[in-house]
């Protein structure tokens, strides 16, 4: 998935929205004992911050979550300017389950997202209901708090 987006990386960037622009692609960070790979890096310009996004074709999973969290952390302390924006970081996975994001650090911070994504890009029809599925979703979750 990631090679395809690659080779489709304008139009890729198009949909994101505007102000996206390419830094990296299995950007290497390092720690005192591990090596990690971000899949693809982005820097918004309106937003003025960095995107991390990471491609997974399985069910998303605690780990994940934990790993995303760090490179968003990390990024923050070792790549962010003064005058940037918090990083943001996005999870996208074939299948989320609204548990393991209710209870993990996704819950307590605003800057980590999971989505699923399809093989196909739905019609218009079903981006409306996706959209108003996952607002009703958003609005239940707030009011429980």
């Amino acid at each position: 998935m990631e090679t395809a987006l690659i080779s489709h990386l304008q139009q890729f960037l198009m949909e994101l929205g505007k102000g996206f622009a390419f830094v990296a692609r299995q950007q290497h960070i390092v720690t005192d004992t591990s090596d990690f790979y971000i899949d693809l890096v982005f820097y918004n310009y309106y937003l003025k911050c960095f995107v991390l996004l990471e491609l997974k074709t399985h069910k998303l999973t605690h780990e994940v979550i934990g790993q995303m969290d760090m490179y968003v952390r990390m990024y923050n302390d070792l790549k962010k300017r003064d005058d940037d924006n918090p990083t943001i970081g996005i999870i996208l996975c074939t299948e989320k389950d609204e548990t393991i994001v209710k209870y993990s650090v996704m819950a307590e911070n605003e800057k980590l997202f999971a989505s699923k994504y399809r093989l196909y890009l739905p019609d218009e029809n079903e981006l409306r209901q996706i959209i108003e599925e996952d607002r009703i979703k958003f609005e239940l979750d707030r009011n429980r708090e």
